[in-house]
This record gives C-alpha cells, structure tokens and sequence, in this order.
C-alpha cells in the first residue's frame, strides 16, 4: 500500500481511507444495509492487513454504532499509533440537537472517544456547515478540542469554496487552529470540485479526501444495475438522480478502459482520481472481502495520458449537490 503526507500535518496514511459508514448495527440510524458488528470486523481486519491505516467514520453513522465497532476492532488488531482515526460531527444523535454550537461539539467528542474507547482521535472533522452557529464560535471550539488533546487536527466536508475560505481566513485572524482536510463529493461523474474547491485546497496545502469516489457504486457495475443499497440509499440517488445520460457515458468508458487493462471497474475510476495532485486518500467503502481486495489493486494502476483523457472527454456541468 503507497502512503502520502496528510497535508501540512504529521500524519502519514495509506493512499486508500476506509470509509465506516457500512459498519453499523441495521436496527440502529437510517441505514438497514450496513454490517453488523460480527461481519464488520473480518474486513476491518483485512484492511489492516492490506496497508490501510487510515479508518473514517462519523458519530451519526448508525447512531454511534460505528464508532463503536471500529474502535473495538482497532483496538484488537492494531496499536493505536498505528492508525490514524477520523470522526465527525454535526448531524442530530439520539442525545443531541445536531449542529455545531460550542455545547454540541463538545458534547459530541467527548461521545465519540467513549464510542471508540480512545484518549483522542486524529482528525475531528465538521461534517456540513452549519448556516444558524456563528462561524466563530465554532472555530473557537474545535480549536479548544485540539488543545484538549482530544484531536490532533480538524477538517472540514462538503461546502462551498467561498465558506471554506472565510473559515481558513477567520481562523487565521484568530490564532485559531486551522483546518488541515477537506472531505467532498468528488468522482468520474461529479467533478464540480475541480473548479474552485480543489484549487483553493492545493494553494492551502490542503488534503483532500474524497468521498463517494464511486459514486455510490454506479462506477463499478453495468449502468443501470441495481443492489440492495443502491434501492434503499436515498440519499445516493438524490446525488445523480438528475444526469442518468451523461453519467451513463462515462461509466461505459470506464468500463471499456477496465477490459483493456484486465482491471475492474472499480480500480479505474479509483486510478483516475489517485492521478489527481490535489487528492491525497480517497475514502472507499466494502462490504465484502473480494470487493475491499480489488479495490485495494488501484492504488498499483496506471493511466496513460491518452486514458484520462477518454475518461474525462463526457463529463458536463453538474448540479452541486450533496452539500446539504
């Protein structure tokens, strides 16, 4: 597994993040496909044994439940100093408003490190804007947080680049603790982010770490194909709902790029974006052992010029969405 500096920080992670939101109790948050803890812990373990150090998940995945099967796994098939652990807030929890009031994010570290049986985690990351807490009272309080000793570094997910740079500035004006990540919706199929967002985090020594760079999967199986998520995941459709012809184009020169090479789906259109400067880890999701194994195979994947282009060549305009 190659690795890269995270941004500006200490932190070395592999070149893959799994993502945690498949791991969660069914019975518990909106999600019914996610993986109890019995079948959560093999892949967790898997992963580590493929180079993967770097592990994301969120306080309102699940309603906690993922927090707490991936900090027990960890704990039991790696030293801490091993991993770099992320988490989130601002959604509503069961003991929570949602949010990111000074009262809500301290609330929600303190949860979050007893869900995952840690001291600290990582990288405390804000999971969306929030339009009705003043600006400064949250930077103050994530900055607070890394004082603590209860973050290591904070980051941010899925905004506007205008709003992520008032927020670098405001912090700077302060003395505040900076963000160090940027978490957005970036994939073969939604590549609104190149425009001002990706500029703005590589002249800030930003890392970006996108998600859903399969866009929920629809990169990696015949167009049109369905599974038990995609039926159930509304939030998924509501993201490409609007562009099925476009997008469509684009996943059948995937596909023909991937039966050149001898590759799947899947490690192309992971490839495509570990070309791009401003991407250090995209965040990938398995739920199966065959699925983590081949998606782990991208990171060894090499695009020619002429490939990228081919890639690249149906894209259009797209609604930003996902920001919500």
């Amino acid at each position: 597994m190659k690795t890269t500096q995270l941004g500006t920080t200490d932190l070395t992670v592999s070149r893959l993040c799994l993502g945690c939101m498949t791991f969660g109790e069914p019975e518990r948050g909106r999600h019914a496909w996610t993986l109890p803890e019995e079948s959560s812990r093999p892949l967790i373990k898997q992963a580590l044994e493929s180079g993967i150090n770097f592990f994301d998940t969120a306080n309102s995945y699940s309603d906690g439940s993922s927090e707490e099967i991936v900090g027990r796994a960890l704990k039991d098939f790696a030293r801490r100093d091993e991993v770099v652990v992320a988490t989130k807030v601002y959604f509503p929890m069961s003991n929570l408003s949602g949010g990111l009031s000074r009262a809500n994010i301290m609330q929600s570290i303190d949860d979050s490190l007893g869900r995952l049986g840690m001291d600290y985690v990582d990288l405390l990351q804000i999971h969306r804007w929030d339009y009705d807490t003043p600006l400064e009272e949250t930077l103050e309080a994530l900055h607070d947080v890394v004082k603590s000793g209860k973050a290591r570094y904070i980051g941010a997910s899925s905004m506007y680049a205008w709003q992520f740079a008032k927020a670098l500035y405001t912090a700077d004006r302060h003395g505040w603790t900076r963000f160090v990540t940027m978490q957005d919706q970036y994939n073969l199929i939604q590549r609104e982010e190149e425009r001002e967002m990706h500029p703005l985090c590589q002249a800030e020594n930003i890392a970006v770490l996108p998600w859903s760079p399969l866009a929920r999967g629809r990169l990696t199986r015949p167009w049109g194909e369905t599974t038990v998520r995609s039926v159930s995941d509304e939030f998924g459709s509501s993201l490409y709902e609007k562009t099925e012809e476009n997008d469509g184009a684009i996943a059948q020169r995937v596909a023909a790029i991937a039966e050149d090479k001898g590759v799947s789906r899947a490690q192309i259109s992971l490839a495509w974006m570990l070309h791009k400067p401003a991407v250090s880890a995209p965040i990938i999701g398995a739920s199966r052992a065959e699925q983590l194994a081949d998606l782990v195979k991208a990171v060894d994947v090499e695009l020619t010029q002429e490939e990228i282009i081919e890639l690249e060549s149906a894209y259009q305009p797209h609604p930003v969405v996902g920001f919500e």
